[in-house]
């Protein structure tokens, strides 16, 4: 078993007092919690199963780039199993950069969506509610954070968020 490291554990985020205010704070916290537990991941760990699911760092973080580009970029997937699995030419420099991107689209996207109860601007494609795809994307990236954070551990022992 790894030796034990510990990172500074970065506590809940102080946001403002609106309901959305509070929900992106969240999923903030959350998007960054998981590119942690990635970004200075070693290879090969970061792409090797360490379950008998085949999950691995590098393919939650791919994944969750996929549901952010079809949550609020509308973005179609015809196969959400394959979008657990990495290239074997992907990087995790690549894999991360393309993530924050899809954050930075989708936080664009947000910043114009001023109520929660409207529909994501999807065109062709039907839309959830702002209040849904937030709640959504904080229960997607929250539940994967929390089995990077169990893989990371087994990698190389590394802990906190």
């Amino acid at each position: 078993m790894p030796t034990a490291k510990r990172r500074n554990d970065t506590p809940p985020p102080r946001t403002g007092g609106s309901e959305a205010e509070v929900l992106r704070g969240f999923l903030d916290y959350l998007r960054a919690s998981i590119v942690a537990k990635v970004q200075d991941a070693p290879e090969p760990q970061v792409r090797t199963a360490a379950v008998p699911s085949g999950t691995n760092l590098l393919g939650l973080l791919r994944h969750l780039t996929f549901v952010e580009r079809s949550i609020f970029l509308g973005d179609p997937v015809t196969n959400w199993q394959k979008t657990f699995h990495a290239a074997p030419t992907d990087t995790v420099t690549d894999v991360v950069a393309r993530y924050r991107e899809a954050v930075v689209q989708a936080n664009e996207i947000l910043d114009r969506c001023t109520d929660l109860g409207a529909q994501i601007p999807r065109p062709g494609r039907p839309a959830p509610t702002v209040r849904w795809a937030l709640t959504h994307m904080i229960e997607e990236t929250g539940r994967h954070a929390g089995h990077a954070d169990i893989l990371r551990e087994l990698i190389d022992g590394t802990t906190g968020r």
